[in-house]
C-alpha cells in the first residue's frame, strides 16, 4: 500500500518512523511546504527529495497513492482531508479531526458524500496501559460504574502553534482523554460544565489549565482536572484514572492497572500482550481498512463525537454555564 504523508516535520517524525518500519505500507511521496524541513528530513530519513512536493495536489498528480497521512497543523486539516477525499483517496489524519467543529463537520460530510474512508489517529486508545484498562473494565465484574476521576498534569514546551491556541490543553491534548472516556465507558456525554484559567507562570497565550465535569449516559459522572503548564509531579501522558464501581474500584496509576475489590487486597493486572501499539497499531488498522474493507474504530464519523466534547467544553468556559451536548451529524 502506497501513501503520501502531508507534513513531515514535528509530529511527522513519529509517522516517518512508523511507515518505514511497516511491512505493509510504503511511501510514494511526501508534501512539505517548508523547504528547510524538507531538506533536513530527507537527510535524516533517507527520503528522495524528488518525491517531496510543495502541495498535495502536485503529489496526487505525480505519484501513485492508496492513502494519505495528514500531519498538518489542525487549521489545515479540513483543506487537506477534503482535497484527498474528493480525489477518492482515503485519509489517516492526526488528531484533532479539525480546528473547529464546523470544519470537522465539513470533513464528515465530504467522507459521507464521497464514500471514502477518513480515519483519525487517536493513538492513546492503543497504548498497552489503555488496552489493559479497557479489557479490565470489560472483565473485572465489579458491577456498574458510577463515577470516574481523571487527572493529567504536565508542562511541555512545544513552541509553535500550540502555544498560540486559546485553550491549548483542551483543544490539543484533552481530546485524547475525552476520546478515551468514550472508549472506556462505551458511552457519550449528555452535558458538560467547566472552568479554565492560565497560571501566571504559563508560557502559553491561552488557558493551559482546566477543571471539567461531564455527565455521561447511564448516569455516570466524570471529573477531569488538568494542566499543561504544571511545574512538577507529572502524571503519565495517559493520565491517572479511577473508576468507582458497584463492588470496588479499577484504577490506572502510573500506567499500572489495579483492581480493588471491596474488602479484598489490591490486584495488579498483568498488561495485555499486543503486537502493535500507538501509530503502528493505527497504521495497520488503516491498511486493513483500505485493502480489506475492515471498518476501523476511529472514523471521522465517530471521532467528531469526541471532538464535540472539546468544543462544548470551550463553550462552557466562555459562557460560565453547563452545556447540553448537541447531537452531531455523523
Amino acid at each position: 500500500m502506497k501513501v503520501v504523508q502531508v507534513g513531515i516535520g514535528g509530529m511527522g517524525n513519529a509517522w516517518l518512523r512508523a511507515v518505514q518500519a511497516s511491512p505493509e505500507v510504503e511511501y510514494s511521496g511526501f508534501v512539505e511546504v517548508n523547504q528547510t524541513i524538507a531538506q533536513q528530513q530527507a537527510e535524516k530519513y533517507g527520503l528522495d527529495p524528488a518525491r517531496i512536493f510543495p502541495s498535495l495536489a502536485e503529489a496526487l498528480n505525480a505519484v501513485p497513492v492508496d492513502g494519505i497521512i495528514n500531519v498538518t497543523p489542525p487549521q489545515f486539516h479540513r483543506e487537506v482531508s477534503i482535497l484527498a477525499l474528493e480525489a477518492s483517496v482515503p485519509v489517516l489524519s492526526e488528531k484533532p479531526l479539525a480546528d473547529t467543529l464546523g470544519a470537522a463537520q465539513d470533513i464528515v460530510d465530504a467522507a459521507n458524500r464521497t464514500g471514502v474512508l477518513h480515519m483519525v489517529t487517536q493513538n492513546y486508545r492503543y497504548s498497552i496501559p489503555a488496552l489493559t484498562l479497557k479489557r479490565t473494565l470489560e472483565t473485572a465484574d465489579l458491577g456498574r460504574i458510577g463515577a470516574v476521576t481523571v487527572e493529567f498534569f504536565r508542562g511541555p514546551h512545544f513552541g509553535g502553534f500550540r502555544e498560540e491556541m486559546p485553550y491549548p490543553l483542551i483543544i490539543d491534548m484533552s481530546i485524547h482523554h475525552f476520546d478515551m472516556m468514550r472508549y472506556f465507558l462505551a458511552l457519550d456525554p449528555i452535558w458538560i460544565y467547566g472552568r479554565s484559567w492560565n497560571p501566571p507562570w504559563s508560557w502559553y497565550n491561552g488557558d493551559a489549565s482546566a477543571s471539567v465535569l461531564l455527565r455521561f449516559e447511564g448516569d455516570v459522572t466524570v471529573s477531569y482536572n488538568g494542566s499543561w503548564c504544571s511545574q512538577g509531579m507529572d502524571t503519565p501522558w495517559n493520565g491517572q484514572w479511577r473508576f468507582e464501581c458497584e463492588r470496588g474500584v479499577i484504577a490506572l496509576r502510573d500506567d499500572q492497572v489495579t483492581v480493588y475489590r471491596t474488602g479484598e487486597a489490591p490486584e495488579p493486572v498483568e498488561p495485555v500482550a499486543t503486537e502493535r501499539v500507538a501509530q503502528s497499531y493505527l497504521l495497520h488498522e488503516f491498511y486493513e481498512a483500505v485493502t480489506m474493507g475492515k471498518p476501523p474504530a476511529t472514523t471521522c464519523q465517530d471521532n467528531i463525537k469526541s471532538l464535540a466534547i472539546v468544543f462544548n467544553t470551550v463553550q462552557s468556559f466562555e459562557t460560565g454555564a453547563p452545556v447540553a451536548v448537541a447531537a452531531v451529524a455523523a
